[in-house]
C-alpha cells in the first residue's frame, strides 16, 4: 500500500496513523520487553541514552537554523541566544527542564516583540 492507494479524504490521515503506530509502538513493545533484563550501566542502554539525545539535540539545532513559520522572522542570533538562555538557566535554577523551556520562551517573545 502506499501513501496514494486510495482515494479518499480520510486515507492520508489513516495512512499516517498507521504508519505512525507501527514505527513507534513496535520499539515501545520491545523496550517494555528488554527492560527488566538490561542493566542501566550496560554499554548497549549507554549507547541508547547517546543516540536518542543526539537525535532530539539535532532536531532542535535544526528547528534553530532552518526555522518555519513565525521564527523565519526572526534573527538568527535571537533563536541561538534564546537557546542558549534558557540552557543557562536550566543549570543555574536546580535543572527543571520548565523552567529552560519557560525562559527560552520568554527571551524569544520579548525579543520577536521587540523588533
Amino acid at each position: 500500500m502506499t501513501f496514494d492507494a486510495i482515494d479518499s479524504w480520510w486515507w492520508p490521515f489513516l495512512f499516517i496513523l498507521i504508519g505512525g503506530w507501527l514505527a513507534t509502538d513496535a520499539w515501545r513493545f520491545l523496550g517494555v520487553y528488554l527492560g527488566d533484563r538490561i542493566s542501566e550501566d550496560s554499554d548497549l542502554l549507554v549507547l541508547v541514552r547517546a543516540l536518542a539525545t543526539a537525535l532530539v539535540a539535532a532536531v532542535i539545532g535544526n528547528l534553530i537554523v532552518f526555522p518555519s513559520g513565525a521564527l523565519v522572522d526572526t534573527a538568527l542570533a535571537l533563536r541561538i541566544g534564546a537557546a542558549g538562555a534558557g540552557f543557562v538557566a536550566y543549570l543555574y535554577l536546580r535543572r527543571k527542564i520548565l523552567v529552560g523551556i519557560v525562559a527560552a520562551e520568554v527571551i524569544l517573545l520579548v525579543g520577536m516583540w521587540i523588533s
